[in-house]
């Protein structure tokens, strides 16, 4: 079972608090971050609290929750070491983990129903990062990465 931060803005509070019970019904161990009611916050500020977590804690998955996914993929991204993936299907899902080896999850509340949420990470979550190929290409980023440090 994965150990997984979540966090959401208040627009994905809703589906986070689902997710969050979901998959930890599943087995999984998730840290909830925040935030802890639908009051307004800024998902800069959640999404980068949990990339911090995954880019600092090996082997921790992060999942990120606002309204179309995108802002939180995008603040989460500039943490070094973190791979953030906005997922909305299962064949970008599965393909940001086997050939991208994303380690951050952001999902759109308002793009996604709680049932293909649920689909989607559960998918997320089975799929493993793939050798070869795909592993030297993900390598080629972090040397990108390492370059503007």
């Amino acid at each position: 079972m994965a150990k997984i931060t979540i966090g959401a803005d208040h627009g994905g509070f809703t589906l986070k608090e689902e997710l969050k019970k979901y998959l930890s019904e599943k087995g999984h161990q998730v840290e909830d971050i925040g935030t802890h009611s639908t009051e307004a916050v800024d998902y800069p500020d959640i999404a980068f609290l949990v990339a911090h977590s995954v880019a600092k804690n090996h082997g921790t998955l992060g999942i990120i929750i606002d309204g179309a996914g995108i802002g939180s993929c995008m603040a989460a991204n500039k943490v070094p070491g973190v791979r953030a993936a906005c997922c909305n299907d299962l064949y970008v899902t599965k393909n940001s983990r086997e050939h991208n080896h994303a380690n951050v999850l952001t999902l759109g509340s308002m793009v996604l129903g709680v049932g293909y949420a649920k689909q989607i990470a559960d998918a997320w979550l089975a799929t493993e990062p793939a050798p070869g190929r795909h592993a030297a290409r993900v390598n080629k980023i972090t040397e990108i990465e390492n370059l503007l440090k």
